[in-house]
């Protein structure tokens, strides 16, 4: 397994980390500490969650209910120095107007939460979870700067942020010596490259650390659906994932094709193929898993170390482009 530091923090983590949108989603408890399990044995020690993750997903009023957390914190137990563990605030919890945002109300009253439901003291890593246009960044960032201050969380981070809103945020931290966001946590797959143009290359001189979710494109890149008309009975669309079906196109299935093509070539999987060529892109720092089965966090950490030659990662842009 490979480590590598979390942004300009002193901590390190692992290359891969543990998503657990599945877990009281689409995969029971058990389920889903036989995969926390297989996780810490293939050594990631670094695993994300959110406040909003749970069946009520997918309810007709799509909001949080902490079934991912509470799964997590009844199996954290004895096991709290071994991970650096991530979670967000700010997705809609109820209908109610002020349970969602990023307004100092609602995050002092959600972070009491996820304490709750993850039985721990401190978050180690506290992201907000998407952009509130409506809450000026001075209060969100004061809030969290708080929390820091009360041992609550350790570090900040961002989740689905350009690259103007993090450097606003650093300012408005510089200026008033605020803790800052040290992650951002963006979509980017071989599907999905438009971070490239502006986010990565701010990250990296910012020295900010990347966090990438959907590095299979929600299943895309596995191989598992094989044109626009193909729905797996068991598949995330069947079970009501919407985003997946953004990834439908004539386009992305030709694309699948070449990319498997080339991972036959390297006797890796399509997946594996997918998770190596995000894990060989310099500004990255860890690459999120979704697993819903152990053997998809082994299958992506036997390609931890994987190392892509330039003419190999030459040709996958020669196909992209």
């Amino acid at each position: 397994m490979q480590y590598r530091r979390l942004g300009n923090t002193g901590i390190e983590v692992s290359n891969l980390c543990l998503g657990t949108m599945a877990f009281g989603r689409w995969i029971d408890e058990q389920a889903s500490v036989e995969i926390l399990n297989t996780t810490l044995e293939s050594g990631i020690n670094f695993i994300d969650t959110a406040n909003f993750y749970g069946k009520s997903q997918d309810a007709n009023f799509v909001h949080g209910n902490g079934e991912s957390e509470e799964i997590i914190g009844r199996w954290l137990h004895g096991k709290r120095n071994q991970v650096v563990l991530a979670t967000k605030v700010g997705l809609p919890m109820s209908d109610h107007k002020n349970d969602r945002g990023l307004s100092r109300l609602h995050i002092m009253k959600e972070v009491e939460n996820s304490l709750r439901r993850l039985q721990t003291d401190y978050i180690d890593l506290y992201q907000v979870h998407t952009f509130d246009p409506h809450t000026p960044l001075e209060e969100t960032l004061r809030a969290l700067d708080d929390l820091v201050h009360q041992g609550k969380v350790r570090y900040i981070g961002c989740s689905n942020y350009a690259a103007w809103q993090i450097a606003k945020a650093h300012g408005i931290s510089a200026r008033l010596n605020l803790a800052k966001y040290v992650t951002v946590q963006p979509q980017y797959n071989l599907l999905s490259r438009e971070i490239e143009k502006e986010l990565l290359p701010f990250c990296e001189s910012e020295g900010v650390g990347v966090m990438v979710y959907s590095p299979l494109a929600r299943g895309v890149l596995s191989g598992k659906y094989k044109n626009l008309n193909d729905v797996p009975t068991e598949s995330r669309v069947a079970r009501g994932e919407r985003l997946i079906k953004n990834y439908f196109s004539e386009r992305n299935f030709l694309l699948v094709d070449h990319y498997r093509t080339l991972a036959e070539k390297n006797e890796i999987s399509l997946s594996q193929f997918a998770m190596s060529w995000v894990l060989n892109q310099p500004a990255v720092t860890s690459a999120i898993i979704g697993a819903s089965k152990p053997y998809h966090v082994t299958e992506a950490a036997a390609v931890s170390n994987f190392k892509m030659s330039s003419q190999l990662l030459r040709e996958i842009d020669e196909v992209s482009f």
